[in-house]
């Protein structure tokens, strides 16, 4: 390769990228920096064209319902907020439901994943929805989307026994992409995200990388000027304070 085709496959890593890519952790402590573009975003589909996700998540959530061949049997009911949305959401549900359920169910304006774009509040399709908290138990076909979504990048997000941890209550229907094989490995040891950007610190880039099946996942302090290959490698700010490294091992 010429060394102008070597320079294409790297990329020189700056302070602001510590606050974009699949893996941001979005908390009252570590509110979004950034709004998303609307080039990443797109829309759930022609029947919920108001519902939008990033592409990439969109592109994971719709190969599942597909293969789970679920029909209109599961529906989303909020996806992608702009701040103004979800000012408006908290407000209202102050409002409406007063300040000790909404502290519970709905987030802070910053502090929301569905700014993202990465987030999807899903229902079962029976009877009414409710906005706030979308029926999606823990049986049945709602079940069977949780085992795919593992296995394709989703992660549940909200479990009751980590809200301590993630101030926001169990929220059965919010699921949240954060990539494959990163959906696994938190689901497999019971993880809140939260916990799982502390796991990773130990497993220092080209030191002592986490090695899970035909990846190897590693955490980058920043630093100024850092230059990563991009060859067979996903990156993502943290942030906080760095940056997790994906990459796929042929």
């Amino acid at each position: 390769m010429d060394s102008v085709g070597v320079r294409k496959m790297k990329k020189v890593l700056k302070k602001s990228d510590i606050y974009k890519g699949n893996l941001i952790l979005i908390h009252p402590n570590y509110l979004l920096q950034e709004e998303i573009q609307d080039n990443v975003l797109e829309s759930y589909s022609e029947e919920y064209r108001e519902i939008k996700l990033q592409k990439i998540a969109n592109k994971f959530l719709q190969f599942i319902l597909r293969e789970m061949k679920v029909g209109n049997k599961i529906v989303p009911v909020s996806g992608y907020r702009t701040l103004e949305e979800q000012e408006k959401i908290w407000k209202d549900s102050l409002e409406e439901n007063g300040e000790e359920f909404t502290r519970k169910f709905v987030a802070l304006p910053n502090a929301s994943e569905h700014q993202t774009g990465l987030a999807i509040d899903l229902g079962l399709n029976e009877g009414e929805i409710d906005f706030i908290r979308p029926a999606f138990p823990h049986h049945g076909i709602c079940n069977e989307f949780r085992d795919y979504a593992k296995r394709y990048g989703f992660i549940e997000r909200y479990k009751e026994e980590k809200k301590q941890i993630t101030c926001i209550s169990a929220e059965e229907w919010h699921f949240r992409y954060v990539g494959y094989p990163h959906s696994e490995i938190i689901e497999m040891n019971h993880f809140c995200l939260e916990e799982y950007i502390e796991y990773l610190k130990q497993f220092r880039y080209s030191i002592n990388p986490l090695s899970f099946k035909n990846y190897e996942i590693s955490y980058l302090p920043y630093e100024d000027n850092i230059e990563i290959s991009l060859e067979n490698t996903e990156i993502s700010g943290n942030n906080m304070d760095g940056f997790i490294i994906t990459r796929k091992i042929s």
